[in-house]
């Protein structure tokens, strides 16, 4: 198996005066009463975890939950307060300046929730920018970032200035500007979070076509649950600097590993997030003629089941049967995971 693009071994970030000597005394077990008690405010609280090339893991909690500052530690704009960050290998904590603004300039790209648009140059100005700071040409910067303009969809436009731009159009020229650099690894802080909902629908849809084309390592961040079970390859739930749960979107919804992961997956619609192959059986007894993909999300093909006396059977890419699953699994899944409300 390959080495992981991102690596982080009990990670910590504690704001405060005492904050490095607490964590010492503390022998890793950082309780964040105690340490407000003494001053000292827990944003990360012990983060292993590792993210594999081409991975999107989202990292999702509510308003200070830690997920915005394990990520200021993981692009190292913020220093850990204590563990290990390796990416690619390279131990981040030990690299000196230089060779922290040359991993960020070549490796790593940036979008946070405000765009940052330079308001005096235009929307292809803005994305040649970064790399004319590398030293790029500016006849070849410029050609690199009409690519990123058609790349987003914002042929056309690209003479535009900013305050010509609607919020999603400003969004994608950050997007574009980001890409520009050819990142490996690209990290987004809730870069959705500013736009109405249909924009960001569509920059959502947008943004999984830009993955599926690129496959890059990414870190995204966000607040809205919907948004991640959409987005993520796996999420990890945060809480008070806490992971609670690191998991792919199907299993944290169906096993939720503490009461928090627990409520906040109970209004999800399973329907809508869970694959046929996420339920089915590995049976293949008394199937009827009716077959559904593995691939389907329950919704687009529940009244299909719904509709059948036998159980229908499940099948691979190949059209291979690979298992079954009948009327009432389906009714289960969907309605058996609600709260009663009744």
């Amino acid at each position: 198996m390959s080495e992981p693009v991102i690596k982080c071994q009990n990670v910590y970030k504690i704001f405060g005066a005492n904050a490095e000597k607490m964590l010492k005394d503390s022998n890793g077990n950082v309780d964040a009463k105690t340490f407000q008690e003494n001053g000292c405010i827990v944003g990360v609280n012990n983060a292993s975890f590792e993210v594999s090339k081409g991975e999107m893991l989202v990292v999702m909690g509510l308003s200070g939950s830690g997920k915005s500052t394990l990520l200021r530690c993981i692009s190292r704009l913020t220093d850990a307060t204590g563990g290990k960050i390796f990416i690619e290998g390279q131990d981040l904590l030990q690299l000196n300046n230089k060779d922290l603004i040359d991993l960020r300039r070549n490796k790593m790209g940036m979008v946070f929730q405000s765009f940052a648009l330079l308001p005096h140059k235009t929307v292809v100005e803005n994305i040649a920018f970064p790399l004319q700071i590398k030293g790029v040409k500016t006849e070849d910067s410029i050609s690199k970032a009409m690519d990123m303009v058609k790349l987003v969809g914002l042929d056309g436009r690209e003479n535009y200035f900013p305050r010509e731009l609607s919020g999603g159009q400003q969004q994608r020229v950050g997007i574009a500007r980001s890409l520009a650099v050819e990142p490996d690894i690209w990290f987004l802080d809730e870069p959705f979070s500013a736009l109405d909902p249909l924009i960001r629908k569509e920059m959502q849809d947008e943004f999984l076509r830009l993955q599926d084309k690129l496959q890059k390592t990414i870190m995204f961040i966000t607040h809205d649950f919907d948004e991640a079970l959409k987005l993520a390859d796996r999420i990890a739930i945060m809480k008070d600097g806490i992971i609670e749960q690191l998991d792919t979107p199907a299993n944290i919804v169906l096993n939720p590993a503490t009461e928090y992961v627990r409520k906040f997956t109970e209004e999800v619609p399973r329907e809508k997030v869970l694959l046929i192959e996420d339920v089915m059986d590995k049976t293949k007894d008394n199937l009827g003629n009716v077959r559904v993909s593995k691939d389907e999300i329950i919704e687009n093909v529940a009244e299909k089941i719904l509709t059948q006396e036998k159980s229908v059977a499940v099948v691979d890419n190949n059209n291979n049967i690979i298992g079954s699953i009948n009327p009432a699994k389906i009714i289960n899944t969907v309605f058996g995971g609600r709260k009663n409300n009744n």
